[in-house]
């Protein structure tokens, strides 16, 4: 009689530890999937963007163009992994500027820390000042696109 009692007393723990780990292992998914396709904290580590953004301001990014397939517009404001090697004006192809990018990782835990966590990710955050199929063009200081200098009224004087 006692050993029943202490058998139905240990598959009740049993069944009480199994559904915690159930909830924590359900809450975790939803938290992961929440933070790579709707939104994801950061913090701005770079003065570019001053006076729009501070530098150690936080935000929350918006990351529902994972699911929508929505491009940026002129104006938005992006995130974008930082490219591996930055070249000099005199070292990148001006007819052809590609970003390098060669820290990819090999392991499937690796590919989720980078990608899911972006614990070990670098990025940029910047203003879309042109999009696919315009000519972007940096002379004496001022920006064109397609020829018509970019009037940037978000910039200092």
């Amino acid at each position: 009689m006692i050993d029943k009692e202490v058998k139905t007393k240990m598959s009740d723990n049993v069944k009480n530890i199994l559904e915690w780990a159930y909830c924590i292992i359900i809450a975790l998914v939803l938290a992961l999937l929440f933070r790579y396709f709707i939104a994801t904290p950061t913090i701005v580590k770079q003065r570019s963007m001053y006076p729009t953004l501070q530098s150690d301001q936080r935000l929350i990014l918006n990351r529902t163009m994972r699911i929508t397939k929505k491009m940026p517009q002129v104006g938005d404001i992006i995130t974008f992994e930082a490219p591996t090697k930055t070249y000099t004006p005199e070292e990148a192809s001006q007819s052809n500027p590609v970003a390098v990018y060669e820290n990819e990782p090999k392991s499937i835990f690796g590919k989720f820390v980078y990608y899911v966590l972006e614990f070990t990710k670098r990025s940029y955050i910047k203003r879309v000042i042109a999009t696919e199929g315009q000519h972007v063009v940096i002379e004496n200081n001022k920006v064109y696109v397609n020829g018509v200098e970019l009037e940037e009224d978000y910039l200092r004087t």
